[in-house]
């Protein structure tokens, strides 16, 4: 692992924020926790997910869901066609017996993109894959000083090998959830670089 690892998982460790699904390795849960926080903050999220849970606290139960009750636990969170597309992938994932272990498979599930395919299978199944957001983009073109456009295929190649080369295979998912931690709270569109746990890199 590279310097930047090490010292980005140290400030993890000392400064993640407590959040309810921050310890989760069940993917319904982490799935769950990604798509509601899709385009909403963490702490309009939290209600949410926790009224969420107690009301279907596997996928199995929310396969078997009304449409009207999904949407009304929604109400607030905007972006609707998220739980529509959640419903949609329960019952896949219920059809099928459980979820795809790999980003292919969950790629194939409906609303899942390649973010959220790489948020589930590094946190809920260990597997070595980036999970680049906005936050991560920010993070990996600062410090690795990415100058093409990252909405090119070079960019997109250039954020991905480079996260890749970053991500140590014993804790793919704390990573990931460092990196997202990093540029939601320091490494944001006006970062905080004094505070910053990576300056040195």
């Amino acid at each position: 692992m590279t310097e930047f690892t090490w010292t980005l998982l140290d400030w993890y460790d000392k400064n993640a924020r407590d959040l309810p699904w921050r310890l989760e390795k069940d993917p319904y849960r982490v799935w769950l926790s990604e798509v509601m926080l899709q385009q909403t903050r963490a702490d309009t999220v939290i209600r949410y997910y926790l009224s969420f849970l107690e009301r279907f606290p596997t996928v199995e139960a929310l396969a078997g869901a009304d449409a009207v009750e999904v949407l009304k636990l929604w109400e607030g969170l905007g972006y609707y066609s998220r739980a529509r597309n959640l419903l949609k992938a329960a019952r896949q994932v219920a059809g099928a017996g459980g979820f795809p272990k790999d980003v292919k498979g969950l790629r194939s599930l409906p609303g899942v993109g390649e973010y959220t395919a790489g948020a589930i299978a590094s946190i809920a199944f260990g597997l070595q894959e980036p999970a680049i957001d906005g936050n991560q983009i920010r993070v990996l073109s600062r410090v690795f000083g990415i100058r093409v456009s990252v909405a090119s295929p070079e960019g997109k190649r250039a954020l991905r090998a480079t996260a890749l080369s970053a991500i140590p295979p014993e804790r793919p998912g704390d990573f990931n959830q460092a990196m997202m931690g990093l540029g939601a709270l320091i490494c944001t569109p006006r970062p905080d670089c004094d505070a910053c746990p990576v300056r040195d890199e």
